[in-house]
């Protein structure tokens, strides 16, 4: 009977969870839960009531830019009627200066009856939790931005959406400050865009998710044929000058899967070209990266050269470590994180356990992934 062990650690209370051959159950399940950020929708007031003689949007300014310098959104629908057209209708009052009117390019567009229309935001695509999209991508002016963003969210409610996403890449970070004002909150960013999200409905709870809550490590266990693992010293970080020798570590890029990032850490901090064989056990620890909890993933895997070239900026020194040696430095004795790792690679090298080898599969979705599992 196949099951899991886990290892309690004493450090921030994480647990190491790794593949052993026993009867029973130490712990049971795997608590572990990844969010990821993904793209759905959200709210802002409604439109206040028009009065008569008056605009309905009450605005400093005029709806409009001048020309050449932003444009403004290319679709358009009727917001409060029953009719169908191209825009939100609302009547036209007096000029704001009765002094001087409004310059042809600061007007806004008028239909034969004499009512303003304001362009709605355009779509992008809507999601299927009733949802829409937003991605800003031409150059707009905040105040403009202001109202087509008040009169799309009226429209946006009258269809029963719930959720907004508005992608701005980061050179459109203007509007940002009118989208906070209408209700609007951060949800992540990434080096070229921020994504807002408002979630419209009064009387229910957001399901908005969350932004992503974990961040996801590798560790390589390289041993060669004489019972040496490959080890690492780092030139920063809190090893940084303190003679430890632990395991090549990263962080596995977005899109990555977990055998090749294993792969890639080992290769670009030592030189050393090796196979995926398994995981051997992976720790869950929260708040390390800020408020994102970490997930850690020691892998196995299978020299397939042993010359070192350690890489310069990261890596202070690097070299084959016996086993024994590497498992009774003080530092791994003392830390019971690192001392549970290194009993699980001892236990390995013995074949007294075995771990999780991946298994390729397709998605739903056509797209390509892996199973861990026991052999």
């Amino acid at each position: 009977m196949r099951l899991i062990n886990a290892y309690s650690i004493c450090c921030r209370g994480s647990y190491i969870y790794s593949a052993s051959l026993f009867f029973g159950l130490h712990r049971s399940g795997l608590p572990v839960s990844l969010r990821t950020s993904t793209e759905f929708s959200l709210p802002s007031r409604s439109l206040p009531a028009a009065k008569p003689g008056r605009p309905s949007l009450r605005s400093p300014s005029p709806l409009g830019v001048a020309q050449g310098k932003t444009k403004t959104p290319a679709s358009y629908s009727v917001v409060g009627s029953q009719s169908t057209g191209d825009s939100v209708p609302f009547r036209r009052g007096r000029s704001p200066s009765p002094r001087r009117g409004p310059s042809p390019a600061q007007t806004r567009p008028m239909s034969s009856g004499g009512v303003e229309q304001v362009p709605l935001l355009k779509v992008d695509k809507e999601d299927p939790y009733d949802g829409v999209i937003v991605k800003m991508d031409e150059p707009m002016d905040p105040e403009a931005f202001l109202a087509a963003l008040r009169a799309s969210i009226s429209q946006w409610r009258q269809k029963g959406k719930k959720g907004v996403w508005i992608k701005l890449p980061i050179g459109l970070s203007n509007l940002v400050d009118p989208a906070v004002k209408e209700g609007f909150r951060y949800h992540h960013a990434e080096p070229d865009y921020l994504m807002l999200v408002h979630w419209i409905p009064t009387d229910i709870p957001s399901t908005l998710p969350a932004n992503a809550s974990h961040r996801v490590g590798v560790g390589g266990f390289v041993m060669n044929s004489k019972r040496e693992v490959l080890v690492v010293q780092e030139t920063s970080g809190k090893f940084k000058g303190t003679g430890v020798w632990k395991l090549p570590t990263g962080v596995v890029n977005e899109g990555e899967d977990i055998c090749t990032a294993a792969i890639r850490e080992v290769q670009e901090e030592t030189g050393i070209e090796a196979d995926f064989v398994e995981i051997l056990a992976f720790r869950q620890s929260h708040k390390s990266f800020y408020t994102k909890s970490d997930l850690f993933f020691v892998c196995l895997l299978q020299p397939k050269s042993s010359e070192i070239e350690k890489q310069i900026v990261e890596i202070e020194a690097a070299q084959w470590m016996p086993i024994d040696a590497y498992a009774d430095q003080p530092f791994v004795k003392k830390n019971q994180q690192f001392s549970a790792i290194a009993k699980i690679c001892i236990e390995r090298s013995n074949e007294q356990i075995t771990g999780f080898t991946p298994k390729a599969v397709t998605t739903g979705s056509g797209k390509k992934t892996y199973i861990y599992s026991p052999k």
